[in-house]
């Protein structure tokens, strides 16, 4: 115990004694909701929402809003909220993060904090890792929302939906409680899950509008498509086609996953831009001649590649180039450090698969396939070259943004997950996110046994092969977690060789992965996962459903032996593994078998760790017992993590000038979409006023320029001959011929709105306006990402690279402005409404 805790007591223990009070005040309401019928419930929730119309505070109301919550899933779901899960609804209510074990039930305890800002008719989001999930949150804890009169939508990648009850097959919900009061505190957990999956068959998704579903009380989805959604909403030309209504709280499931792991990732709207296919198949083909340390080097932990002076001179001739650094070769250095870098650092049934004809990334952390999503910058179309697949144009970038900063958009934002404490520091600085850990149910009595060291692969595998046999015989349920297809495929491949019958989980067969995790904690099962195992994934002894006697029989066994066969760079992820064993107080075993040759040690594992490999002369086969080795595990991961935190905030820290730049522009074109015609007039004219002026002034000193005068402004409306020769009368009158062309500006204008019609010409303005914005923003976004490659370089000149982006970036946002009102001002005077069309 620290010095300070010592003298202010722990901080937790002290928020958990605060809180004691309002635990015992949401228990003192239950016995009087009890007596209540479904249609009172329901009324109890337009008596809080007028308590919030008449003063009262979120805070005032929720004691009897947990109350509420918890009756309303007594009575659908036969599941009542545990005072740890209350505590755990507290703690995402102020907007903290819950760290809570698995199988503590949080997707049960997320509903207490939910409803009770729902109350405020905002607008709540539930943010799921992915579509699966949150399509099974809607129908699971939808029955909640809707017997207390909230409505709940869903927004996924295959369409978006509302939460409807069939109320034909309803049964008297307060008959049906009132029969199975006494049972309510006895039930077991697998029996009130069981018990409660019956109603899932009684309700339904509705299809709807994407506006629909996020006009509901509560909206739940993937972070994907949240964030593609506000995007998309940014690319509309007109406001009603817009689906979000703003950004008031959100809780985040398995938020570390979301907002730490995947925060390297921004998202990315784009289009087609040129065919650049065969260049890439060409350096496919040209980068397997090159050697790596002869003609390149490589740094793994950055994924970085260089060029030797060999491997120039080797690459300048096999282009038929003098000077690859000069202008007509080094367009090729971008395909070049591309399929260069697909080449050497990502690897077929690891980072990605091939199927279909299409490169499909993996998810290195869930071990999930992500359809859809494609790397930048080339690379996934070096990939695609390399592999021999159809390769893809590139893209032209529309809009992007990455999830720190979307996120960063909510009033109030929680999340949960099962391991967040290791990322304490990150949740703070970059989110404002403090973590709170929440007490298990009942005690932890899951063994986690130190790990078993090998100093080959091939050895580490064979043992585990024999560890998974011994516990098989026995008939204890085993879980295998492994870092990759490629590695999950290896095992597999070994496991039968040797007899042993089992399942394998990886993203080449996640159709079945329902199935194979329902039968994963039966007696004898043999599961072999990746990553896919590891998050969100309950698995309960004796199987799904369960056999109440073979559920007792695994627990004498032991219960659930999950075997790690590598560390992960993440100590979070290891950590979740570990969770799918040991829930709700089951036993359980962990244990974890590593080698020197592993990713994790030979990367950066240091000098130690390649000194112990060249020198111990023990048999491979024979596990190595060494702190030493143990501690360098540790600290490998400590660096690691160390390393992808500066990586996140080096991209954040970019991202943040971007923002700054994307908030101006967004705020603008929102302007465009919400106001009447006579802001747009008066914006179009003072847009072509400044034009004008800024004309003017350029010729102010040159009066033999008017010629040069008198061209330009034909490019923003047409002058007849007289206009021309009062306008020549008047060029060594600066202020009087501005005026004059102000006066034919506004005379030409009326005219052109006689003749389109108002509201045709609102309609122009709308468009014009709109589409200038888009296409040079999409422009600046390329700028920026040349920018940001470009002061990279001037590191070696001693100055600050990111100093150099803001300064750079800021002159280039200046000129995206004045750029955007040029060709509007070019532009409005040249459109008709008869040859016009919106996108």
């Amino acid at each position: 115990m620290g010095f300070f805790t010592k003298i202010f007591g722990n901080p937790i223990e002290r928020f958990w004694k605060e809180m004691k009070k309002t635990i015992e005040q949401i228990n003192a309401l239950e016995k009087d909701l009890e007596k209540l019928s479904l249609l009172q419930l329901k009324e109890k929730t337009l008596q809080l929402k007028e308590k919030l119309s008449q003063g009262k505070t979120l805070d005032d109301i929720l004691p009897e809003s947990f109350a509420l919550v918890r009756e309303a899933s007594k009575r659908t779901l036969q599941q009542r909220h545990f005072d740890v899960q209350l505590l755990g609804g507290i703690v995402l209510h102020q907007g903290r993060i819950a760290e809570m074990k698995t199988g503590e039930g949080k997707t049960l305890t997320a509903t207490l904090a939910v409803y009770l800002n729902a109350l405020t008719g905002k607008g709540v989001h539930v943010v799921t890792v992915n579509d699966y999930l949150a399509k099974r949150d809607v129908i699971w804890m939808g029955q909640i929302y809707n017997a207390l009169g909230l409505s709940v939508g869903c927004v996924t990648s295959a369409g978006s939906f509302l939460y409807e009850e069939r109320k034909e097959q309803q049964p008297d919900l307060l008959s049906e409680h009132k029969s199975q009061e006494k049972s309510h505190q006895t039930l077991s957990d697998t029996e009130r899950d069981t018990k409660g999956s019956f109603r899932l068959e009684k309700s339904f998704l509705k299809p709807c509008s994407k506006k629909e579903a996020y006009g509901a009380d509560i909206t739940y989805g993937t972070n994907n498509e949240f964030g593609f959604d506000y995007l998309r909403d940014n690319l509309v030309f007109d406001i009603k086609e817009k689906v979000q209504r703003g950004f008031y709280y959100a809780i985040v499931d398995e938020i570390d996953s979301i907002l730490i792991d995947e925060a390297r990732t921004p998202l990315i709207i784009s289009q087609p831009d040129f065919e650049s296919s065969k260049l890439y198949r060409d350096f496919a083909r040209l980068v397997k001649q090159l050697q790596v340390d002869e003609h390149y080097t490589m740094e793994e932990k950055t994924k970085t590649v260089a060029l030797t002076d060999r491997g120039i001179d080797k690459v300048e001739k096999m282009l038929g180039v003098d000077n690859i650094y000069a202008a007509k070769g080094i367009q090729y250095l971008h395909f070049l450090e591309q399929s260069l870098k697909a080449l050497v650092f990502f690897q077929k049934d690891r980072d990605y698969i091939v199927k279909n004809n299409e490169v499909i990334i993996i998810d290195e952390f869930t071990g999930r396939l992500l359809p859809g999503r494609r790397y930048s910058g080339g690379l996934h179309q070096a990939i695609e070259a390399k592999e021999k697949v159809p390769v893809q144009p590139e893209s032209k970038i529309l809009a992007t943004i990455t999830f720190q900063n979307y996120f960063r958009f909510y009033e109030k934002l929680a999340g949960m997950t099962g391991t967040a404490l290791s990322s304490a520091e990150e949740f703070d600085k970059v989110y404002n996110l403090t973590v709170v850990p929440v007490p298990t149910n009942k005690p932890m009595i899951r063994k986690d046994l130190p790990d078993k060291i090998y100093k080959t692969e091939r050895a580490k595998f064979n043992a585990v092969v024999e560890e998974i046999k011994q516990h098989h015989q026995r008939g204890q349920p085993i879980l295998v977690g492994t870092r990759s297809v490629e590695k999950n495929e290896y095992l597999s491949k070994l496991l039968n060789i040797a007899g042993i019958k089992h399942e394998i989980l990886n993203a080449k067969n996640h159709e079945r992965e329902g199935e194979i995790i329902a039968q994963s904690g039966r007696k004898g099962a043999v599961t072999v996962a990746t990553n896919m195992a590891g998050r969100g994934v309950d698995i309960i002894l004796g199987g799904n459903p369960p056999d109440p006697a073979q559920s007792q029989e695994v627990k004498e066994l032991g219960g659930l032996y999950v075997i790690g066969t590598e560390r992960h760079e993440a100590r979070r992820i290891d950590d979740q593994l570990r969770g799918r064993a040991g829930r709700q107080g089951d036993p359980g075993v962990s244990q974890f078998f590593v080698s020197l040759q592993d990713d994790l040690m030979r990367i950066f594992g240091g000098e130690r760790i390649k000194f112990l490999m060249d020198t111990l002369k023990i048999d491979e086969n024979q596990p190595i017992q060494s702190k030493i080795i143990s501690k360098t595990i540790e600290k490998a991961q400590c660096r690691v993590e160390g390393f992808n935190f500066d990586a996140r905030k080096h991209i954040l820290d970019y991202d943040n000038v971007i923002a700054k730049h994307r908030d101006a522009v967004y705020a603008r074109r929102n302007e465009v979409l919400a106001k009447d015609y006579s802001f747009l007039k008066q914006t179009a004219l003072h847009i072509v006023q400044k034009e004008i002026q800024n004309i003017v002034h350029a010729q102010q000193n040159e009066p033999s320029a008017f010629s040069v005068l008198l061209r330009e402004m034909q490019t923003i409306f047409p002058l007849d001959h007289q206009a021309i020769l009062q306008a020549e009368k008047l060029k060594s009158h600066q202020e009087q011929l501005l005026d004059f062309l102000f006066q034919t500006m506004e005379e030409i204008y009326a005219k052109k709105e006689n003749a389109e019609g108002r509201e045709n010409m609102e309609k122009i303005l709308r468009f014009v306006m709109l589409k200038t914005i888009d296409e040079f923003w999409s422009e600046h976004l390329v700028a920026l990402e040349h920018l940001k490659d470009s002061v990279g370089l001037r590191a070696y000149g001693g100055r600050d690279p990111l100093v150099e982006y803001k300064a750079e970036s800021h002159r280039l946002f200046h000129e995206l402005l004045q750029d955007i009102d040029r060709q509007i001002a070019r532009v409005i005077f040249k459109v008709s409404f008869s040859a016009f069309k919106t996108p």
